[in-house]
């Protein structure tokens, strides 16, 4: 941001949450920017899942073939990473996918809002998978579950220690998992709107534009692999759950 009267560059309004309708206090009921974009990520995922597959066609038409490749893409991921006994979770692993990759991409639209980069939306999403994996792990192994915390390879003198160590570890993972997502999508999206400030700038402007495209590419690379980086990392936690104990 400039002085009165220069270049006013303000990249963190775009992560301001407001009301669709009037300009009242946000409360926990009103319609926002936020509620807008997440619903259209929703949307967008129905879109390419029930009506780009309704046909199942033999000839696949595009909509179906992305559909088909996602599909493959991550069955395979949660079977290779979690096993066979984590293929049962696939669907809620999709979904996950799905809504994290369509939210991060939509978020690249001039004028839209990224509610991934918001901290608020990332931790309900990895608490969820915190929580579910947690649940499951006890529901099926019982007690036995506690066992990933016990390094039984190590010197018995540094057991206790390296236990106190992987339970800390656990439960900074909705932390790490969440913060991830929404720290690397809110930096991407607030360097691009400074060099769109700068090219408002006659003197700097095509050097603003071309940087603004090389970085307009990267935040779609990058949008890309943090659905993937998150989703694998579920599959991680899912192993942890309902594969046997690793150490």
């Amino acid at each position: 941001m400039a002085a009165e009267g220069g270049l006013q560059i303000h990249p963190m309004d775009q992560f301001i949450v407001k009301p669709l309708f009037g300009d009242g206090p946000v409360m926990w009921y009103t319609p926002t920017n936020v509620t807008l974009w997440l619903l259209l990520a929703v949307l967008a995922i129905g879109a390419l899942m029930v009506l780009g597959t309704r046909r199942r066609a033999v000839v696949p038409t595009r909509s179906q073939s992305v559909a088909e490749l996602v599909y493959g893409f991550i069955h395979d991921m949660v079977e290779d990473v979690a096993g066979h006994d984590g293929v049962k979770y696939f669907p809620y692993v999709l979904t996950l996918f799905l809504f994290i990759l369509f939210a991060n991409v939509l978020g690249l639209i001039p004028m839209s809002f990224t509610t991934t980069s918001h901290v608020a939306v990332t931790v309900v999403l990895a608490l969820f998978v915190f929580l579910g994996v947690t649940l499951l792990g006890f529901a099926r192994k019982g007690v036995g579950f506690l066992s990933m915390f016990w390094v039984s390879s190590a010197p018995l003198p540094l057991r206790p220690v390296l236990a106190l160590i992987e339970v800390i570890s656990y439960f900074v993972r909705p932390v790490s998992h969440s913060i991830r997502l929404a720290g690397n999508l809110m930096a991407g999206h607030a360097v691009l709107k400074v060099f769109a400030g700068f090219a408002s700038v006659a003197l700097v402007s095509p050097v603003a534009i071309g940087a603004m495209t090389a970085i307009y590419a990267l935040e779609l690379l990058v949008a890309v692999i943090q659905a993937y980086v998150f989703t694998i990392l579920t599959c991680v936690y899912l192993k942890d759950a309902v594969g046997d104990a690793h150490h």
